[in-house]
């Protein structure tokens, strides 16, 4: 699989310690670990926390061909703290490298899916660069997981990222944000999952991520829904499980097309990531060749 994930690169700031994120970029990283040839779309600056960033994403086995360096605008940050049972807020810089992503519209590698979120869709400037880009490329599939961080969020952005995706996942948290958002209502899971599929007929698939519950999946066309239950673990930080679960899902519904499966093995490597402080665990490379069939 070839993933090319559009958005932001953030140095996520915990007190005096400083570990680069971004849930694209977590995305990008966690498919690499399960063999996807994985490339970022982003931006950063020409400055320390940068030059660092790019350091790390290559290690981590991400292609940078298309993330940018300006000289204009600094790196992005998100200071973080964590609540009762390592709940995370965030205080996300605004005005930084990756409000302002800079892509061809005719892309120089094929890929099979394009990933991305509200966030960085927060500046009409990334919009449009998205929009450019699915206009003038074809993808297999395009994901989109909502990843709502308030107040950097909106209507356009929501609707952007619904109207476009064949597959998305949205939290159980996120989902009365966007049923209010887009129904101006209230709804239940189902009730939800069916306005969602009906007023955008490009998705096929609607994941629902429930922590503590587990998660679900819609299959649109037939009106089905899958369930997966959650592992036991004793929770240390839910900062990158999502994108665990969206990269795990990912790179196995393109091999095999098989949801049951797909959402197993997304259950089991994000509960691993929630067991651990860092969104990408040094040994996750390890855990994943003893889980895959």
């Amino acid at each position: 699989m070839n993933l090319l994930s559009f958005g932001e690169i953030i140095w996520d700031i915990y007190g005096d310690s400083y570990t680069i994120g971004g849930a694209p970029l977590n995305l990008a990283a966690h498919s690499s670990l399960h063999g996807a040839r994985s490339w970022l779309a982003s931006a950063v600056g020409n400055d320390v926390l940068g030059m660092r960033a790019l350091e790390h994403i290559k290690a981590l086995g991400i292609k940078t061909d298309y993330i940018s360096v300006s000289n204009d605008f600094q790196t992005g940050k998100c200071d973080i703290t964590l609540g009762e049972s390592g709940i995370p807020s965030y205080n996300i810089l605004e005005n930084v490298a990756y409000d302002r992503i800079l892509l061809p519209s005719a892309l120089n590698h094929d890929f099979d899916v394009i990933a991305f979120g509200t966030l960085a869709l927060r500046t009409k400037q990334n919009r449009e660069t998205l929009m450019h880009v699915l206009s003038n490329n074809s993808f297999g599939e395009v994901y989109a997981d909502l990843n709502i961080r308030p107040p950097f969020y909106s209507r356009e952005s929501v609707e952007l990222c619904l109207s476009n995706a064949t597959i998305v996942k949205i939290s159980d948290e996120e989902l009365p944000l966007v049923t209010l958002l887009l129904f101006g209502k209230s709804a239940t899971v189902a009730e939800a999952l069916d306005l969602i599929a009906k007023k955008y007929p490009k998705i096929k698939l609607i994941l629902i991520t429930q922590g503590e519950m587990g998660s679900l999946c819609y299959e649109c066309q037939r009106k089905e829904i899958y369930s997966c239950k959650a592992e036991a673990v004793t929770a240390v930080s839910t900062v990158g499980a999502g994108d665990s679960y969206g990269a795990t899902f990912l790179t196995w519904y393109m091999k095999t097309k098989n949801i049951s499966l797909s959402m197993t093995l997304a259950t089991k490597v994000s509960a691993f990531v929630v067991a651990h402080q860092e969104a990408i665990p040094e040994n996750t490379k390890e855990f994943i060749k003893n889980i895959v069939p």
